[in-house]
């Protein structure tokens, strides 16, 4: 079965730090995982993406310096390290997958998505 499980969703205070876990099954090849989050009422927003292939990374200005994606070990699991949050990163966070990152930011482009985990950050 092919799927995305997020973890590592919790409720912390400003400047607090999290590591958001995603775990893939079922995929082949070296897919780019993306990571989004998306607060109630709003449109869901790019936050960072890795491509698999070779560890390039990609960030939202909102996050860099901030916010650290990884592989883990095995390869099938991307992290999201969150150091110094903010209330505004409140968000649900979710991963996705697609094959190759160009225009990574863009929603419409990943075929798989997991089904989010929660971030609160409290101020």
């Amino acid at each position: 079965r092919v799927r995305l499980v997020e973890s590592g969703g919790d409720s912390v205070q400003a400047g607090g730090s999290l590591r958001l876990s995603c775990e893939a099954s079922g995929l082949s090849g070296s897919p780019c995982v993306g990571w989004f989050r998306q607060a109630p009422g709003e449109e869901r927003e790019a936050v960072a993406a890795i491509y698999t292939g070779n560890g390039t990374t990609y960030y939202d200005d909102s996050v860099k310096g901030r916010f650290t994606v990884s592989l883990g070990t095995p390869k099938n699991t991307a992290h999201l390290q969150m150091n110094g949050l903010k209330p505004e990163d409140t968000a649900m966070y979710y991963c996705a997958a697609r094959y190759g990152c160009t225009f990574w930011r863009s929603p419409s482009q990943y075929f798989l998505w997991g089904q989010g985990t929660q971030v609160f950050v409290s101020s």
